[in-house]
């Protein structure tokens, strides 16, 4: 079973820059893809990043687009998501999640717990 594991999140003002972790343990495929997904109360949950293991192309929304990156450590199993320019609409809970279908960046299988972030005005 793949294990998800966030860390990272906390209160930055408007303008600031956070980086979020995420640590996976757990897959029986070499081919995987993993995301980042925000989550506000009364709102569709939104994918802000994704990349494939194979051949590490990344995807991102318009939203973020320019001010997210994401990027993997594939020696530490670990993915990040760095967010710079931060306005207040990014606060959110960002999950972490994997999929090991082909369906790569579009459907997700495994999700972590998730992370708090709060952006300050």
């Amino acid at each position: 079973e793949v294990q998800l594991v966030e860390s990272g999140g906390g209160l930055v003002q408007a303008g600031g820059s956070l980086r979020l972790s995420c640590a996976a343990s757990g897959f029986t495929s070499d081919y995987y893809a993993i995301g980042w997904i925000r989550q506000v109360p009364g709102k569709e949950r939104e994918g802000v990043a994704c990349i494939s293991s194979s051949d590490g192309r990344t995807y991102y929304p318009e939203s973020v687009k320019g001010r997210f990156t994401i990027s993997r450590d594939n020696a530490k199993n670990t993915v990040f998501l760095q967010m710079n320019s931060l306005k207040p609409e990014d606060t959110a809970v960002y999950y972490c999640a994997a999929t090991e279908r082909s369906s790569v960046c579009i459907v997700y299988d495994y999700w972590g717990q998730g992370t708090q972030v709060t952006v300050s005005s």
